[in-house]
């Protein structure tokens, strides 16, 4: 899906790791939440309370998972899941555009 309709997008951005990380929020009418946003370089570590779906449309990194011990490569195209409750860690190479979907 290239687009949303329909939606409500929060204007006031999330703002993480001095601004080396940044989304804003969408809601669906149905409830559902995700996040577009922007990672430049830079090693980060991320809490999630709720699964989510991380779609990558440009930029490349890699991601060590929760249980995981090898780190995994990602790149534009790609995505992954990362278990509610949990951390995950990457390793972000170049710019990378994702949008990230909170599922219940």
């Amino acid at each position: 899906m290239s687009e949303f309709k329909n939606v409500t997008v929060v204007k006031k951005a999330n703002i993480y790791f001095d601004g080396k990380v940044t989304s804003r929020t969408v809601l669906f009418g149905d409830g559902s939440k995700k996040t577009l946003g922007v990672m430049l370089p830079g090693d980060y570590e991320f809490g999630t309370a709720e699964k989510e779906l991380m779609e990558i449309l440009s930029g490349e990194f890699e991601v060590l998972l929760p249980g995981e011990e090898a780190w995994r490569p990602v790149k534009g195209g790609e995505s992954f899941e990362v278990a509610p409750n949990s951390k995950f860690k990457l390793k972000v190479k170049v710019l990378t555009d994702y949008c990230c979907s909170f599922i219940k």
